[in-house]
């Protein structure tokens, strides 16, 4: 369970890099709501099944948050947005990218911050 917003992120961050569902699941709202370039993805399991297909197409990922701005940070929500970047090999061959994102955070007595929305998008032309 995390006290702050911002260290539920940055657990979520090390998490992603980890590739291990396992790990990322607990910081995910059952609810939850992430927009990636593959699509719409419902609900926890959804969410686990859309990230489960990129980690067995990208190997040796390297994911980084940064430019991080907290537009709001409450007693229960907080959103965010933020720059990501990522490497990795696809097919043996290096690949790498860019884009920018936003999420909500969700505080409950039980679990502390999870995140409860995400959408990742392609940086400004």
């Amino acid at each position: 369970m995390h006290a702050t917003p911002q260290q539920a992120l940055a657990a979520y961050e090390k998490a992603l890099a980890s590739y291990d569902w396992e790990q990322i699941a607990p910081l995910i709202h059952p609810d939850a709501c992430f927009l990636f370039s593959t699509g719409s993805h419902h609900g926890k399991e959804a969410i686990g099944v859309a990230m489960r297909s990129v980690f067995s197409l990208i190997s040796d990922e390297r994911y980084r948050i940064s430019a991080l701005h907290w537009g709001h940070i409450g007693a229960d929500i907080a959103c965010a947005s933020y720059r990501f970047d990522w490497q990795g090999v696809i097919d043996g061959e290096l690949a790498s990218g860019a884009g920018r994102g936003s999420c909500t955070l969700l505080r409950d007595e039980v679990h502390g911050w999870r995140l409860l929305s995400e959408h990742l998008g392609p940086l400004p032309e």
